[in-house]
């Protein structure tokens, strides 16, 4: 399979714009045609995984709703720009020695994932479009709907002429164990899960790993905090989907705020079903059950939120940054020095002021859709959509120039910027 991949990557990254996209088109085509198989197929998921929290459940749901959804995303990639072959930079190191650093497929990316079938098609169509060839391993739960989606877009982008084994489906944990050990095949593997998990994949294989960790998102509520304002966009921030990465699980509140807003707020969660914990001096204010010494860790991916109350703005930015895990964290002021200071002092992939931490989503940010969310610092950080998907080559052009003429001094560099594209 890792030979395979290989092989349609190297095919994948001299493919024309043209082609990638009537690829797309032709699996959104034939996902709309085979609808009725792949509810038929998640069906026989859904109804194997009674066991598993409402919240997983709806995750796992793939639907006509969320066909639609998935079909709107892959028309939405359709229209994106070529996201390779852009120069970067361009310098004319002399006369008739021109350097373009430009845009390029990775090659071959392993993305183990969660039971959630309409990642399968996100992350599919995006390497598409990248030109990188894909090893796809999701949650056990939703094997049949994995099954039939990889079969699919894997058949429908091939018959566009796409390299048959562009994309390959792994079925076991056996398979991610071989997997991690094929670093002549592989350039990158993108794990998303817990830090525990990813930790893992990182300690296990040479090839290079793009962290996608936990979720541990919080929603700073500032002493000049519109309160209405705060309360519409917390419950948003938690409850309008509250199995993703990007819901908020914990709350501070600023203490001079805490009058107005937090009765407000632990109201408006539990119309929304939200079991809600807190430190002493929430709980003083509203009743609530009391956090543990290590409640601020956790990733509830449920109707659950913690409530700290904190002194100041510095205590809040210091308590994100000690127990979130770089993902994503909002503010609500009406004072816009607060939120540069937020901004500025925040160390996470997304930082919001005034609006739902929701909204760190790829297809929301306007990059076709995501393979997830990078919490680490190099290649990408944050929503990792096409760009993130790409790397870089340098191609220099001469006319003859030989190293020997300018390290003896015949003839000197000259380092003059090009504003032009790189054209064959």
């Amino acid at each position: 399979m890792g030979r395979d991949a290989k092989a349609a990557a190297l095919k994948m990254a001299s493919l024309g714009l043209a082609v990638r996209n009537a690829a797309l088109a032709s699996v959104a085509q034939e996902l709309e045609r085979r609808a009725g198989e792949i509810i038929a197929a998640n069906q026989a998921d859904l109804a194997a995984a009674t066991s598993l929290p409402a919240p997983l459940q709806k995750r796992l749901r793939f639907d006509g709703a969320k066909l639609q959804e998935t079909l709107a995303g892959l028309r939405s990639l359709q229209t994106l720009p070529d996201p390779l072959g852009v120069t970067q930079r361009a310098t004319e190191l002399d006369k008739g020695l021109e350097l373009y650093r430009v845009s390029c497929p990775i090659g071959v990316i392993g993305v183990i994932f969660e039971a959630r079938p309409d990642a399968l098609v996100q992350i599919s169509s995006l390497c598409l479009k990248s030109g990188n060839a894909v090893l796809l391993k999701g949650g056990r739960e939703a094997a049949n709907t994995n099954r039939i989606l990889a079969e699919i877009v894997h058949n429908a982008a091939v018959s566009a002429g796409l390299p048959s084994g562009w994309l390959q489906l792994l079925v076991s944990r056996e398979d991610v164990t071989k997997m991690l050990q094929l670093d002549d095949c592989l350039d990158l593997i993108i794990p998303r899960g817990s830090n525990a998990f990813v930790r893992y994949i990182m300690d296990n294989t040479r090839i290079p790993v793009m962290g996608h960790a936990d979720g541990i998102c919080h929603v700073y509520v500032d002493d000049a905090a519109e309160v209405a304002m705060g309360v519409r966009l917390v419950v948003d921030s938690k409850t309008q989907y509250v199995s993703v990465c990007n819901a908020a699980e914990h709350l501070l509140v600023h203490r001079d705020a805490v009058p107005a807003f937090l009765p407000a707020v632990v109201e408006a969660l539990r119309a929304k079903g939200v079991r809600v914990i807190g430190c002493p001096a929430a709980r003083r204010i509203a009743d609530m059950e009391e956090a543990a010494d290590d409640e601020w860790d956790k990733e509830y991916l449920d109707y659950v939120l913690s409530i700290k109350v904190v002194d100041s703005l510095d205590e809040a930015v210091a308590h994100i940054n000690a127990h979130g895990s770089g993902h994503t964290d909002m503010i609500v002021t009406s004072a816009r020095d607060h939120a540069a200071r937020f901004f500025a002092t925040v160390d996470s992939a997304d930082v919001f002021w005034n609006c739902s931490t929701r909204f760190a989503d790829g297809y929301r940010f306007g990059l076709g859709a995501e393979v997830g969310i990078s919490t680490g610092k190099l290649h990408a950080r944050g929503p990792v959509g096409l760009e993130g998907l790409c790397s870089t080559k340098y191609l220099l052009c001469g006319s003859g120039q030989a190293v020997a003429d300018y390290a003896e001094g015949r003839r000197q560099f000259t380092h003059q910027p090009l504003n032009k594209p790189f054209v064959m």
